[in-house]
Order: structure tokens, then C-alpha cells, then sequence
């Protein structure tokens, strides 16, 4: 079941009305099953020359030479010994693109959604609770990345320890405190370390450390930092040190939150053992699952991750549906999303996902304030 790169996808209206046909029957007819589709059972469905009425039933050998063809294309795989076919992770792309019907979420199903987000309570139930309520109404795993934390500086001060260093510490608004040692370049001069602390403290508290960063590079191109230039090189070098130890723009790492594994124990998975041990391996990596989660940060809109598209969950031949969600001044904070097996219902689940991402957005908005 190889997947020919994404560059290569064959356009849907390439192909004929009858291999559009069967190739809709077999991914549809694996979906709900996830058994292989074979010819006999697609002539039983009636697959014919564009499936309209009156259409001309084909034969199980004509539609076998249609199977041979889309195979041949790489849509479709021939797994094992079976007769039967199924669709391949390019294959599972194009019809999610170019050819599936998207279902709105029932009543029943929106209702359950914001009647569970609507209950009182922090900020960090209501995540936990939207990541198992995903997993309950997907039967997959229910995937929440917090919010990231991005502490403001109230204070950071540079103490000289030894020739060439010096220990950085900073104090956010929050009043936690950390430590960082940073190499200097040389031995400062008397009285540098200070005043580069000093205006630290005097002209970027309140900042994140991404804004602290970005106000003193522009100070110094400005030439507004009434600083010389070995106090602004020790100001971003202390600045800079977070970044480099871990954190992203001087944001922290966010954290995710992962419910209903149990989820993905189902009879096909547990037919292959070496899957799904890959599958919930992955997902104690929480930081590789939060980066590949962070590529749907930037998304207008859904974004759906299948089988061997993601390098993470390749070997589990797994799928990934994901949104963001959005805070009461319309930025993106987070992102929820649901992994399952590639075979799972894409035309329920992708709305599903893209409702909780906006009513968890409108909750949190609520919450904060």
C-alpha cells in the first residue's frame, strides 16, 4: 500500500465517470468495514458507467480490469492474499479532497458539545473535558494542545560568575523565576552587566520575551537604546538564551492533552499488534504529537494528517484531524483534533472537530473574560 508523493496526486476529474465510480465504492465500502472491497461485492452494489439511474451494471471481470487500473494509479492497494482492495493513504487523500460528501454534526451531537463546554469551572477542565468528549463522539482519541503560556518580564538580571559568564535570571509577572548561564563574549566592562539589567527591567518589563526581543532590536536599529553596543549585544543575549534553551519565539512548550487511547484498541487494531504498539507509542512522544498538532496553528481550516503524509504516524499507519481554536480577540491559542486508524469516518469526524475547535474558542472566551 506504497503512496506516491502529494506532488503527483491525479486530479479527480481525470478520471472516468466509471473508475470514479468504483474508486468512490471501494473507499466508502473500507471505510465502514475496513475490510478489503472486492469485485464480486462492488457488482452487488450495483457499480456501473457513472452510477445514475439506468446505468449498465459491470461485470465482476470489467470491474476487476477498472480495480487493476486504479491500482495501477496508486489510489488503491491489494493487501495480502485478499481479492479485495482498499484504498491507499493517496488514494484516502484524494477522496477526502476531491470527492466526499462532508455531514454536519447532529443536533444531538452539537448539543453535547457546548452543553459540556458550558459547564462552570477553570479553564484547564474544560480542556480535559473537550479532549475526552471528542474521544467519546469520534470513537478515536481525543487530542487538546493547551494554550501556551507566554510569561511577561517583570525583571531579568544579569550576575557575573566567572571570566566569560554570567547567570541570568528572570522573574515574570506571575513571579515564577528560572535561571539561565550565558556565555559572554569577553569580559565586560565594569558596571555593563548592571546597566544592561537595568534597562531590561526600565524599558521591556510587561513584554513577552518574543516582544522584549523583537523592542530591542528595533531600539538598537533605531539607534533609541541609549545603550553602547556591548550593553545591547549583553540585552539580547540574555534575552536570547530562553529561545535557545527550548523555547519557541520565547513562548514555553505547550502541553497536550490526550484522552480515550482506549479508544484504539478496536478488533481490526488489535490484529495488528505491531500497529497499534507503534500507535501508542507515538502518543507518549506528547512533544513530537504537539509539533506535528502546532502545523495546524497557522490553518484557516481543518487540517487532516493521513497514514504515511506524517512522519510520526507512518509506521501506525494512523490519521490525524486537526483545528484551531481561537481566543475572544480572534488569535489562534491552541489546537484540538482526534487520531484514529486512516479508516475512520472523515465525513463525520473533520465537522465534528471544526464545531468544538469555535465552541471551545467561544468558551474559553468566556471563561477568561
Amino acid at each position: 500500500m506504497s503512496a506516491l508523493p502529494i506532488t503527483d496526486l491525479t486530479p479527480i476529474q481525470d478520471l472516468t465517470g466509471r473508475a470514479r465510480e468504483i474508486f468512490r465504492l471501494v473507499v466508502e465500502g473500507y471505510l465502514e468495514s475496513g475490510q478489503p472491497v472486492g469485485s464480486k461485492t462492488l457488482a452487488g452494489m450495483g457499480a456501473g458507467f457513472g452510477g445514475g439511474p439506468g446505468a449498465r451494471n459491470l461485470s465482476p471481470a470489467s470491474i476487476r480490469s477498472v480495480l487493476h487500473e486504479l491500482e495501477g494509479l496508486g489510489l488503491l492497494g491489494h493487501p495480502h492474499t485478499s481479492a479485495g482492495r482498499v484504498p491507499t493513504d493517496y488514494g484516502l487523500r484524494l477522496f477526502v479532497d476531491g470527492m466526499m460528501q462532508v455531514a454536519e454534526p447532529t443536533a444531538d451531537e452539537r448539543a453535547a458539545i457546548e452543553r459540556r463546554l458550558a459547564r462552570p469551572g477553570p479553564v484547564e477542565a474544560a480542556l480535559a473535558a473537550t479532549s475526552a468528549l471528542l474521544s467519546d463522539l469520534s470513537a478515536c482519541a481525543g487530542l487538546v494542545m493547551v494554550p501556551r503560556n507566554e510569561p511577561r518580564l517583570s525583571q531579568l538580571t544579569l550576575v557575573p560568575l566567572a571570566p566569560g559568564r554570567a547567570l541570568a535570571v528572570l522573574v515574570g509577572e506571575d513571579g515564577a523565576v528560572e535561571n539561565r548561564v550565558i556565555d559572554l563574549a569577553g569580559t565586560p566592562r565594569p558596571g555593563a552587566l548592571e546597566e544592561a539589567s537595568n534597562y531590561i527591567t526600565a524599558h521591556l518589563a510587561g513584554r513577552t520575551l518574543a516582544e522584549a526581543a523583537r523592542a530591542m532590536q528595533a531600539d538598537v536599529a533605531s539607534g533609541r537604546s541609549a545603550l553602547d553596543e556591548a550593553s545591547a549585544n549583553l540585552v539580547q543575549r540574555g534575552l536570547a538564551v530562553w529561545s535557545e534553551d527550548g523555547f519557541s519565539d520565547g513562548n514555553r512548550r505547550p502541553v497536550l492533552i490526550v484522552r480515550g487511547q482506549a479508544n484504539l484498541l478496536d478488533d481490526a487494531a488489535l490484529g495488528d499488534i505491531e500497529r497499534i504498539r507503534s500507535l501508542l507509542h507515538d502518543l507518549e512522544n506528547k512533544q513530537s504529537v504537539a509539533e506535528l498538532l502546532d502545523r495546524a496553528r497557522e490553518a484557516d481550516a481543518t487540517r487532516i494528517f493521513i497514514g504515511a503524509e506524517n512522519r510520526l504516524f507512518a509506521l501506525s499507519g494512523s490519521s490525524v484531524i486537526a483545528s484551531p481554536y481561537r481566543n475572544g480577540d480572534g488569535k489562534v491559542v491552541g489546537v484540538v483534533g482526534v487520531i484514529g486508524p486512516t479508516r475512520l469516518n472523515y465525513a463525520r469526524v473533520i465537522p465534528m472537530v471544526d464545531f468544538t475547535a469555535k465552541s471551545l474558542g467561544q468558551s474559553l472566551s468566556k471563561l477568561i473574560g
